[in-house]
């Protein structure tokens, strides 16, 4: 097959995509890739502008009329490094009190997941740190920076080499589910067809292959 394939999806969907796309890219060899990581702002302006074929998003937007497929389920929970507070103290209520909560930007679905728990819980945080990429969130825990709420899907070796840590704390995990999502009014390109079918066939199957770790944590 020859064509094209145009994907935006939001920075933790970086984790989720390969793995969708190897095989099939294996076996359409005429076929062209271009991924857009970015924000989720952009990622449904892409959308919606008509820019590319699919985006991936753990939150589906509310106001576009969309066809989707459930991917897999995304499960945020609460991360220290091995240098961050006493994991005896970090399992009290006042956590967000004793150490830093670092923040995603203002707009990121894990963002909202994280503020509406805290909110919710009523926990009071004393201290924030702002970063705009998930890879700058795992590195600021692992340094020991202070504590976020985050997707461990993207923590795999970290948490299996203990550079990572996940602190239970009622209500957590915040589990929600990664989405490929289009426009419903989008004519779809034959390749973009071909890829929807593979991926509805064969999704199952690389999920098992590549993330069935997640369900030790």
């Amino acid at each position: 097959m020859v064509g094209k394939l145009k994907f935006s999806i939001v920075s933790t969907g970086k984790y989720v995509i390969p793995y969708m796309l190897s095989n099939f890219m294996s076996q359409n060899k005429g076929v062209a890739l271009m991924i857009d990581v970015t924000n989720k702002a952009e990622v449904i302006e892409s959308l919606e502008l008509n820019k590319v074929d699919f985006v991936i998003v753990s939150v589906l937007p509310k106001k576009l009329n969309i066809e989707r497929v459930e991917l897999m389920p995304n499960k945020l929970s609460l991360i220290a490094g091995k240098r961050g507070l006493n994991k005896a103290r970090l399992t009290k209520k006042n956590i967000f009190e004793q150490s830093p909560l670092i923040y995603r930007e203002m707009g990121s679905a894990t963002r909202v997941a994280m503020e509406q728990f805290i909110i919710k819980n009523k926990f009071d945080v004393r201290k924030k740190i702002e970063l705009t990429s998930n890879e700058a969130v795992k590195l600021a825990v692992i340094a020991g920076l202070g504590v976020s709420i985050m997707p461990i899907i993207g923590l795999k070796n970290e948490l299996m080499n203990k550079s990572a840590q996940i602190i239970p704390v009622k209500g957590l995990p915040i589990i929600t589910k990664w989405n490929l999502i289009w426009l419903k009014s989008k004519k779809l390109s034959p390749t973009a067809k071909a890829f929807l079918e593979y991926l509805k066939s064969e999704k199952e199957q690389e999920i098992k292959a590549n993330f069935n770790w997640i369900e030790a944590y």
